[in-house]
């Protein structure tokens, strides 16, 4: 038990280590820059300024960085504002928390912003400084943290859009794995589970849109991050056929439910093809670190899409042909994201997925 605690706690060390040296790096050279230019002698407000801006910044597009930025300093400014007005004490400072809370929220910050609102308020209310080193201290720590933020030790934009892809490519396998399974043994469960894990795609697949934006803002800004720039087009043609690929996999899950539902036995072959899909799935992000990895992503999807094809061919089942239909479907979606994903995309071929749309037979229009 001890073991695996210290390993869960390096896990999250290892994760969160850079963000805690580079707000610390913030504060130290905010109280020093503040001292420097003869703001005071002990510049708090700078060194608060910078932690709350930086946290506030950390994982947001550059222009959404500025913005919360702005919204810590305007909040500290409007706390000393609101401390003039209604002047000290214990009430007061609950009233200014309360409103600059409120204020954050109007702002569109999220928690980590109305809880930073919340303690610069109380810190306002009970430091001592004159406003105008107070209001010197809030630009100076903010200034620093924008750029620690941009420029200074900008944050790995891959890494977010490599997780990002990651977690979409492995869901789509979770569900596909659950899906064959549900079909293979007839169980209920494993088919809802299918469904739900084809419905959380949808929400995976805006973290990675989330996190290709800000990937790709900061490679634009950043000089020592530009050249990511070739890496995260790769990651971006992805996305357009991640997208048709959950799409496709939410209306397949669907499809295997309603077949356990109903009852009836379907072919093992057909929960072999979308068991070798889900392998292919949780293959292909691998290919961006190790391109030659494509090779295998194309050998099990079409391996995937044949046996969906000689199912559809032995089985005149229009439920079951629609389910094969949607595995071969889905099988050129992951072949064309990991064709999209390759480092040279000039030297693309379609051959791979015309060779598989060509012998796809036609689907059987459903019985109304």
């Amino acid at each position: 038990m001890s073991s695996r605690f210290v390993q869960i706690g390096r896990v999250r060390v290892h994760a969160h280590v850079w963000p805690i040296l580079q707000t610390a790096l913030a504060a130290v050279a905010a109280w020093y820059l503040a001292r420097l230019l003869g703001v005071e002698r002990q510049p708090t407000f700078a060194s608060i300024a910078a932690v709350a801006s930086l946290g506030a910044a950390f994982g947001e597009r550059r222009q959404r960085a500025v913005q919360l930025i702005g919204g810590v300093m305007l909040g500290i400014v409007v706390a000393d504002l609101l401390v003039r007005a209604i002047g000290h004490g214990v009430p007061q400072i609950g009233l200014l928390i309360v409103l600059a809370m409120l204020a954050a929220v109007v702002l569109g910050g999220g928690e980590l912003l109305v809880g930073e609102a919340a303690v610069s308020a109380l810190l306002v209310a009970t430091l001592s400084s004159t406003p105008a080193a107070r209001l010197l201290d809030v630009l100076i720590g903010g200034g620093v943290a924008l750029a620690v933020h941009t420029l200074v030790f900008p944050p790995d934009p891959v890494l977010g859009v490599a997780r990002g892809t990651a977690a979409v490519f492995g869901g789509l396998g979770v569900a596909l794995r659950d899906a064959a399974t549900a079909l293979d043994t007839g169980d209920l469960r494993h088919g809802e589970a299918a469904t739900r894990a084809a419905q959380d795609l949808e929400h995976q697949l805006d973290e990675l849109r989330h996190a290709l934006a800000s990937g790709t803002d900061t490679a634009r800004w950043a000089p020592v991050r530009r050249r990511t720039r070739v890496e995260l087009d790769r990651y971006a043609r992805t996305v357009e056929h991640a997208e048709l690929a959950t799409h496709t996999a939410r209306v397949l899950a669907r499809g295997v439910l309603t077949q356990v539902r109903s009852g009836r036995p379907a072919p093992p072959e057909l929960a072999d093809a979308i068991r070798e899909l889900g392998l292919a799935a949780w293959e292909l992000p691998a290919q961006f670190p190790e391109p030659w990895r494509s090779g295998d992503v194309l050998r099990m999807a079409l391996q995937a899409a044949g046996r969906a094809t000689e199912t559809a061919q032995r089985h005149p089942d229009i439920a079951l042909n629609e389910i094969a239909g949607l595995v071969r479907s889905l099988a050129i979606d992951i072949v064309r994201a990991s064709e999209a994903g390759e480092t040279d995309h000039g030297a693309l071929m379609d051959a791979p997925t015309e060779e598989l749309l060509a012998g796809l037979p036609a689907p059987e229009p459903a019985v109304p």
